[in-house]
């Protein structure tokens, strides 16, 4: 799914006091990474993003001559600097996803830069919001996630002793069941599970912690792992850790990522994807099923409800596929 590109609003910055020297541009970079990191609470993704964006935008700039955000004036980085650059990013291919956040940088950054006093104005208020598009996800349908997740065609399914397969089955069914950010999951700890309740607490974008309820699979696949397959692999560095490597380890998301690619792999039909995938596939069934689109948006920790409405889409779409092979008249 193609993240948002709506910039996030702004908390008040203190001007500096007028007169002091601008920092270089290295310096600006700095500070505008403990920005998004400390003010704003943003994803570690998202700034690695973003560092990324403003890092090509201040490349722009330093080509133009310019080499610190003193030296840029109303000139050196105004509206018309800013779409020369997107104008460059377009002329080299870049999507339209990646120009939609790029512009969203830009219209950060030059805010935080006139907040803290280098910029006289702010050129991003000027700066059109550009529109991302927004890609209907592939998704399972619902046999080929009965498939993946009993392990039909896999040799993996719920009746393994093996660590390993004990705790992918967990992973995988919790995944699905929850809808949850494979970097969610990555973060689970033991003391997240409410084995009474069922529902597992979920730390999301930035720092926003959720409830999220699952079903008595993901339950039985859990007491599985914690029973049988997480004390053999646990050692005195792993911590609270809910999943763990074969080290013991907290367990990374490439390697949650080649467990889905290998377990849908193996279901004939199924489509290639990762664990976004799983949580593609978990809104739309529950919406198939009849879940109301505020409720998916809580359960996946959607910040706007706009998101949450692509899944919405998915739906209608296999509605029609359906529509146009079954009915005599379509």
């Amino acid at each position: 799914m193609v993240p948002e590109a709506a910039v996030v609003p702004e908390p008040a910055v203190v001007p500096e006091p007028a007169g002091r020297t601008a920092p270089g541009f290295d310096s600006v970079r700095e500070a505008f990474e403990r920005h998004l990191r400390l003010e704003r609470g943003l994803s570690a993704h998202t700034i690695r993003a973003y560092m990324g964006d403003v890092t090509s935008l201040l490349a722009h700039l330093a080509a133009a001559g310019h080499d610190s955000v003193e030296s840029l004036g109303a000139e050196g980085l105004g509206v018309a600097a800013l779409r020369a650059w997107l104008g460059d990013q377009h002329r080299a291919g870049r999507s339209r996803s990646t120009l939609a956040r790029r512009t969203a940088c830009a219209k950060t950054f030059t805010a935080f830069c006139h907040r803290r006093g280098w910029l006289a104005a702010d050129p991003g208020l000027l700066l059109g919001t550009a529109k991302a598009t927004r890609d209907l996800p592939p998704v399972l349908d619902q046999a080929e996630a009965v498939a993946m997740l009993d392990g039909t065609g896999t040799g993996t399914g719920p009746g393994t002793c093996d660590p390993r397969d004990l705790r992918n089955q967990a992973m995988v069914e919790l995944l699905y069941a929850t809808g949850m950010r494979v970097s969610e999951l990555c973060g689970l700890d033991v003391d997240d599970v409410d084995r009474e309740r069922n529902t597992v607490r979920v730390l999301g974008k930035g720092g926003k912690e959720r409830t999220v309820p699952f079903g008595f699979p993901a339950l039985r696949a859990l007491d599985a792992w914690c029973v049988r397959g997480r004390p053999l692999w646990l050692r005195d560095g792993s911590g609270p850790a809910l999943f763990l490597g074969v080290r013991g380890g907290r367990i990374d998301q490439g390697t949650v990522r080649r467990v889905v690619h290998a377990r849908l792999g193996r279901v004939e039909g199924a489509p290639d994807m990762g664990p976004h995938g799983l949580r593609h596939s978990a809104a739309t069934h529950l919406l198939e099923g009849g879940a109301d689109l505020r409720s998916v948006q809580e359960m996946l920790g959607h910040a706007s409800l706009a998101t949450t409405q692509i899944y919405t889409h998915v739906s209608i779409e296999r509605l029609q596929a359906a529509y146009r092979q079954a009915h005599p008249r379509a």
